[in-house]
């Protein structure tokens, strides 16, 4: 195993490694998206904040222009992380169609036909001032088999190419490449060898964390690490749950995010070291324990277990406080990560974490055990 405690940027550098607390920008009409850093706490706020660029943007939402950037617009004065939008080709996908020149959406706001050019994503990247900004990639489904893999794969390299042209500031924002390859080994080392060859920042791992098989996950993440380069950032998309968190940290990648903390939170789940609590269980109704004892976060200093399970039932501030909470909780446990790598005693702490989430070692996930045994980690 090789750490690499701090990844330099262009202009910055961040603490390795690191979940992105992620939302989408504009925010969605009818969604509550609960998630707000500063309640977090300011010297527990993370070193990256990731906003998922939506197709709004094309209809403007006077913060994305020139004059208006996303840093200022957020009184945010750490690392911003941009996506490209292209999620979208999976989440709208009865509403897009993918061609050579981009993808088409109908814009599910106001019925606008709207097209996503790899240029037009990066001009709306560069307008927004992100520290780090994504390629637009063709983007399948992990599951998703056959000729489409390959056409994504190498349509997304193409398009690799048309953002580095694109990019107008590549002296102040990091462009990253995304690579794509499905569950197919071949593809995936295909798209490795030829994103490599391009002088960018950083690199993502993309196309996993879609419904495939952990075994089959793992095992592509560590081919990913095993061809990226070590001196610069590698992304792992998608992964939020802790587990994951802890073992593709031993399997080298240095950047997490998902919408996991925030989207569970909505249904009353709170995370701890030992799982979760689903809080809307009758069971909490007269629990006056904070979510977890040892957590200092807002949340768990100033509400009971009691409170937010009848908070559930009428408002939808209990979203909100859960939500700092589960973003507390991930922030924490990658500091404790990132103390363990510092201290020489990552494996030990593998070896607790797993202990304390799992309630015998019959229980813990066979992936994990084979993952973390890859690298030399035992769990006995």
């Amino acid at each position: 195993m090789t750490f690499h405690l701090f990844r330099r940027l262009v202009q910055n550098k961040y603490e390795a490694p690191q979940f992105i607390t992620k939302r989408s920008f504009p925010p969605q009409q009818g969604h509550h998206e609960g998630n707000h850093c500063g309640p977090v706490g300011r010297s527990r706020v993370p070193d990256m904040f990731g906003e998922h660029v939506s197709s709004r943007n094309e209809t403007g939402c006077g913060a994305d222009r020139e004059s208006q950037r996303l840093h200022s617009f957020m009184n945010w004065k750490r690392n911003l992380l941009t996506d490209s939008g292209g999620f979208q080709m999976v989440s709208l996908v009865e509403l897009s169609e993918v061609t050579e020149e981009g993808v088409r959406f109908r814009s599910p706001y106001d019925g606008k036909e709207i097209l996503l050019s790899p240029e037009k994503s990066i001009a709306i990247q560069n307008s927004l001032g992100s520290d780090i900004m994504m390629q637009l990639d063709d983007v399948v489904s992990s599951t998703v088999t056959g000729p489409r893999v390959e056409e994504a794969m190498n349509r997304s390299i193409r398009w690799l190419d048309r953002c580095i042209a694109a990019n107008k500031n590549p002296d102040r924002q990091n462009l990253f490449a995304i690579i794509q390859g499905g569950l197919n080994a071949k593809l995936r080392k295909a798209c490795l060898e030829e994103m490599t060859k391009r002088d960018v920042p950083g690199f993502a791992i993309g196309g996993l964390s879609g419904g495939e098989e952990k075994d089959d996950f793992w095992k592509m993440v560590t081919l990913s690490t095993d061809h990226l380069p070590k001196n610069k950032p590698r992304y792992l998309m998608g992964v939020g749950y802790a587990v994951e968190l802890v073992v593709c940290s031993a399997l080298g990648c240095d950047m997490f995010d998902c919408v996991f903390p925030t989207r569970t939170a909505r249904f009353g789940s709170a995370l701890v070291p030992w799982g979760s609590l689903q809080l809307k269980k009758k069971q909490f109704a007269k629990d006056f324990q904070p979510i977890d004892p040892d957590c200092h976060c807002p949340t768990c200093k100033g509400h009971s277990r009691a409170y937010l399970h009848a908070l559930f039932k009428c408002d939808t501030a209990a979203m909100h406080y859960v939500t700092v909470h589960n973003i507390a909780y991930q922030l924490s446990l990658m500091r404790t990560v990132r103390a363990s790598i510092i201290e020489g005693r990552f494996p030990e702490f593998v070896r607790t974490f797993m202990q304390r989430m799992f309630p015998s070692r019959e229980t813990y996930p066979s992936w994990a055990v084979e993952a973390l045994a890859s690298v030399n980690i035992t769990l006995d």
